[in-house]
């Protein structure tokens, strides 16, 4: 996600509240479906988790499992809102499970099986609790399945912020961060679990349904259409996205090889070009940077929804609501790195994720003729960046609450932090930092303190006091 650069006009990003009656569920305790014993080897079993303990979100995700492959089939109609859907998870027990957890918000569950055998199917709050016929023993892989349908919700919180399933003006697209993917599929809902996808979506022919990933077929039968989409790179749910809606398609292959495919509102068909072409240039450009772009396609959804205001990282093609600037291409497409290949592990490390792709925005600029990193550094710090306004509200690795975790500390102080790192290291240090740590955990899980660990090892410093400062410190830190 990326933050306005003039909050006066902002059309670009906003910091984004939970909504308060999911915040609670999410917050609460949930019940456990029954301690069931298998004889076949799973004695002892107990029931999932309900959450994965992350600070912010501590009933976030599910404990117990670790899921491998998601396999969608979804069909949706815009004009009655309606979707019907078949999430067939296939997933690993890292304990014996008498019963486990799915993270669901709204949808009626219709049936639900695991390893092929019917399974009881319980509700709380966002959860939703499978009790197979029989207890998975610990390592067992296995597959659960779960048929539902309902009108998918759209999340939005007291700052307007919207998420989930939201509705455009002639379709449809779901957003998911940090929680709106648990709108539209059953699943394991925080980043420390990612897994492969398979997407398929029907929709009424005329309609184009996007996905994540590269589209594997496209096939008319009566009067609908179905859209295959597969990833095969590991993704977190929160970045699974479906856009659904009368697109102009334009499909090219970047100056790297990479296939690229883009979906545009109709209205901004005359942009379609330009928008390709910002993408071709700002991947080379951050492939030169970074190292090799860690995904098989990429591409963009351009699509026009009232009163959104944000685009967002979703995996190989990022969301805007309207045509993009080059900065924002050149944050979104540097999410594609930090984000969305090397994953926060928990959500307080979000400046992991924002703190780099905004400075990679000052890269940009520093390497097209405009301000330095150093000169933006200093107009944040002087407070005379659209963008600096309140930075200095808590240190950007310790967001205090759910609503805070988009806030400017995150990004804008994120980014002064890797810029004082820059300046402590000397630029060939640096940079050989950022490579190796997206080289060291390519399409995996990371978090804050790895990162410190890397940074002392490649510069051979003590940086314990420049993080202690920047990074945890309260308030505004002295200029040196």
């Amino acid at each position: 996600m990326s933050r306005s650069r003039a909050a006066a006009t902002a059309t670009r990003h906003f910091s984004r509240m939970l909504p308060g009656v999911l915040l609670l569920a999410l917050c609460a305790g949930c019940t456990g479906g029954a301690g069931a014993q298998d004889a076949g080897g799973a004695s002892g079993a107990g029931a999932g988790g309900a959450g994965v303990g992350d600070a912010l979100f501590p009933r976030l995700g599910n404990g117990g499992y670790d899921v491998r492959g998601y396999r969608l089939a979804l069909d949706y109609t815009p004009g009655s809102r309606h979707l019907e859907g078949t999430a067939r998870i296939t997933a690993r027990a890292d304990r014996a499970l008498s019963s486990f957890h799915l993270d669901l918000a709204g949808l009626r569950v219709r049936k639900a099986t695991v390893n092929g055998r019917p399974a009881k199917a319980a509700r709380s709050g966002t959860e939703l609790v499978l009790t197979p016929a029989a207890a998975l023993p610990k390592g067992r892989t296995f597959t659960a399945t779960v048929v539902y349908d309902g009108k998918p919700k759209t999340l939005t919180g007291e700052d307007t912020g919207k998420e989930g399933w939201i509705r455009t003006y002639d379709g449809a697209v779901a957003l998911g961060e940090p929680t709106g993917s648990m709108t539209w599929f059953p699943g394991n809902h925080h980043p420390s679990d990612k897994a492969a996808y398979d997407i398929a979506v029907t929709v009424p022919q005329g309609y184009t349904a996007v996905s994540n990933g590269e589209l594997k077929g496209q096939e008319t039968r009566g009067r609908r259409t179905t859209f295959r989409w597969h990833s095969g790179e590991p993704m977190a749910s929160y970045l699974a996205t479906v856009a659904i809606g009368r697109f102009g398609i334009r499909t090219t292959t970047t100056g790297k090889g990479l296939p690229a495919y883009l979906a545009v509102d109709p209205t901004e068909a005359a942009g379609a070009e330009n928008i390709a072409k910002q993408v071709d240039d700002v991947i080379t450009w951050e492939s030169r940077i970074f190292g090799p772009y860690p995904f098989s396609s990429t591409g963009a959804v351009v699509d026009h929804l009232p009163g959104l205001g944000y685009a967002l990282e979703t995996q190989t093609k990022p969301f805007f609501d309207a045509a993009p600037d080059q900065t924002l291409v050149v944050h979104e497409l540097a999410h594609q790195w930090f984000g969305d290949s090397v994953t926060p592990r928990v959500w307080k490390d979000m400046w992991l994720n924002e703190g780099f792709a905004t400075y990679a925005e000052w890269l940009w600029e520093e390497d097209h003729d405009g301000r330095t990193a150093q000169q933006i550094f200093d107009d944040f710090y002087d407070g005379t960046d659209d963008e600096s306004e309140g930075i200095w509200d808590f240190p950007p690795a310790d967001p205090p609450t759910v609503a805070s975790v988009s806030d400017p500390p995150v990004y804008g102080r994120g980014a002064m932090v890797l810029h004082q790192l820059r300046r402590a290291v000397g630029d060939t240090a640096f940079f050989a930092v950022l490579r190796t740590w997206l080289k060291d955990h390519r399409h995996g899980n990371a978090d804050t303190k790895q990162f410190i660990e890397l940074c002392e090892r490649k510069s051979g410093k003590d940086l314990t006091r420049l993080f202690d400062v920047w990074l945890y410190g309260e308030g505004k830190p002295k200029k040196h």
